[in-house]
């Protein structure tokens, strides 16, 4: 299939850089396959739209605060770099941008004076650093490091609300460089309707890498490849939620990420517990085994999120529900508005 096929013309405007208030005012758009229509509703109709018995899967990564801005110590020149991950020499493996050309040895001093060695140099920007602190990793991104906005959103530029609202409200286990952003728009006034409803929540993680933000740039969507991202889906979860489809229960992913750790856990036909890293490509022809539903943002043109909601919903109906989204003005991407696929 053509990439063209998940191409669309968004007006700037309808890019949200900033999310509403209170969380559960956005929009949401519900699609339903089987009668290949949608209609209009809040987030906070959600509760209505479910059933008793159903099971929202959320991803309870937590973003960290990965975006690290500094100079260089030799020439005082800008440099900015992006935590990836930490490795466990006490390393981090980081993606830096500069005007200059750093060399291995030297030392950048980021946020409120934390040093970081280069101490050698990857491919595509990527870098080996150490920094100069016995301290835990998560501790120095915290009072060094900003929150990762994507670069749509203000330029990636941090105000402070971002450190609380660019978090889901369950946001537990560190690790992501970008939110699973379906989540933003829960309440803890959403969860209680849920409760009362009948609609129970389960856990997975999935920590959301730099990869998320890369476009399909080659001309057959089967060509492109996803960057593998840790994953993890727990044994009681796996167990409940393996019986649940067993007895015909509908579970429901919150956002594409807990699709894609639903689906790499059940890629052999029944949920089993998953550990470890997933490049799960989900496209038009796959057959859905571990969810029934998803509730997702509204995403980019030429992304592989959108060619996994095309494959869930079909690309015709979500080319006409874009197209209905950009005429009713509704709010995309990360800060924008929600879509529950029914």
């Amino acid at each position: 299939m053509q990439t063209s096929n998940f191409d669309f013309t968004l007006p700037g405007e309808l890019i949200a850089q900033h999310p509403v208030e209170p969380r559960d005012q956005s929009r949401l758009m519900v699609i339903r396959r089987q009668e290949q229509r949608w209609e209009h509703r809040t987030f906070a109709e959600l509760p209505d739209l479910l059933n008793a018995g159903d099971i929202i899967v959320r991803n309870d990564t937590r973003v960290v605060p990965a975006r690290l801005l500094g100079l260089r110590e030799a020439t005082g020149g800008r440099w900015e770099g992006l935590f990836l991950r930490a490795l466990p020499e006490g390393t981090w493996e980081i993606l830096a941008t500069t005007r200059g050309r750093p060399v291995e040895g030297e030392r950048v001093v980021v946020g409120q004076g934390l040093k970081l060695i280069l101490e050698a140099r990857g491919e595509a920007g990527r870098w080996i650093v150490r920094p100069e602190s016995d301290e835990a990793v998560h501790d120095l991104l915290g009072r060094h490091g900003q929150v990762p906005l994507p670069p749509y959103i203000r330029k990636g530029r941090e105000d402070p609300a971002d450190r609380l609202r660019y978090q889901t409200l369950y946001a537990r286990t560190p690790g992501a460089v970008a939110a699973p952003t379906a989540g933003l728009h829960f309440t803890e006034d959403v969860f209680r309707r849920l409760a009362e409803r009948g609609v129970a929540s389960v856990d997975a993680t999935l920590h959301v890498g730099l990869g998320t933000f890369r476009p399909i740039e080659v001309e057959r969507i089967d060509e492109h490849q996803l960057h593998a991202e840790w994953a993890e889906l727990g044994v009681p979860a796996a167990t409940l939620l393996s019986e649940h489809k067993r007895q015909g229960g509908r579970i429901i992913a919150v956002g594409t990420t807990s699709a894609r750790i639903l689906e790499t856990s059940a890629i052999t036909g029944t949920i089993q517990p998953f550990s470890g890293e997933t490049a799960l490509y989900l496209r038009p022809g796959h057959i859905f085994q571990g969810l029934d539903a998803l509730l997702t943002n509204f995403h980019l043109p030429r992304s592989s999120l959108l060619v996994l909601v095309s494959a869930l919903a079909g690309v015709d109906l979500i080319r006409a529900a874009y197209a209905e989204a950009i005429q009713e003005r509704y709010r995309f991407y990360s800060y924008g508005d929600a879509m529950l696929i029914l």
